[in-house]
């Protein structure tokens, strides 16, 4: 995350203060992670002809890059109605790009069931930030709930260790979660000293993660959530999605 303060990271929730950020930021920015990156771990969960929507998108450059690498149907929603019509703007020539303005908290205008997939860099961060932070993390995540079908993922890259953020996730019926990470990239070389698209073990209390990676890893927490009790279309070992 880039400055501001305490103050400043409270009002991540507000719309009024992204609209004065992107008034003032040109952009484009990608928070934590760039698609370069994380496209091999896209490419395990998702497919090119899903049906995706990435939350909190800001004047990032990831939807773009999607598209480039071959995805076909990526919607893109902020809360701030001044980016939303600077991406617009744009990408007004990518039919494969749709922004609109939307509160995470409250997705009404998606019907249930919709989504193949939900991608979600810093947005849920954000909330955390927040003022009623627990409540509105909770309302995000029904939603997020709410619009996928059944088997869809939502992907969350996040800076929260498991022992912050498995239990909000965990809250959620019929979610199978799995985790991998990443070296942060701005801190990182080229070669990530952890395997990408291999989970590691996940137990209840995150004393499996912190045996592999550490106290205090420089990492990005990737957070990897199936929504369903059908097993099938989940490889047990690769954690990949099957079809």
């Amino acid at each position: 995350m880039t400055g501001g303060g305490a103050a400043a990271s409270q009002a991540y929730g507000e719309a009024w203060y992204w609209d004065e950020r992107y008034r003032k930021e040109a952009g484009p920015f990608d928070w934590y992670q760039k698609y370069p990156a994380l496209a091999p771990l896209l490419r395990l969960y998702l497919a090119t002809h899903h049906r995706l929507l990435l939350v909190g998108c800001g004047n990032s450059v990831f939807g773009e890059n999607m598209v480039d690498d071959g995805y076909q149907d990526v919607v893109n929603i902020d809360i701030s109605s001044v980016v939303i019509e600077q991406m617009k703007k744009k990408y007004h020539d990518k039919p494969q790009l749709k922004y609109m303005k939307m509160d995470v908290k409250d997705m009404s205008d998606f019907e249930s069931g919709s989504f193949d997939a939900v991608i979600d860099k810093g947005t849920l961060d954000s909330i955390m930030c927040g003022q009623n932070s627990q409540e509105n993390a909770t309302k995000m995540l029904g939603e997020v709930n709410r619009i996928l079908k059944e088997n869809g993922v939502y992907m969350l890259i996040t800076y929260g260790d498991p022992s912050y953020r498995l239990r909000l996730l965990k809250d959620m019926e019929n979610w199978t979660v799995k985790l991998h990470v990443i070296e942060r990239w701005e801190r990182s070389s080229n070669q990530n000293k952890w395997e990408l698209t291999k989970p590691l073990p996940l137990d209840d209390d995150s004393t499996s993660v912190v045996s592999i990676l550490g106290p205090k890893p420089d990492v990005h927490y990737i957070y990897v959530c199936v929504k369903g009790k059908d097993g099938a279309r989940v490889d047990s070992e690769a954690g990949a999605v099957v079809n």
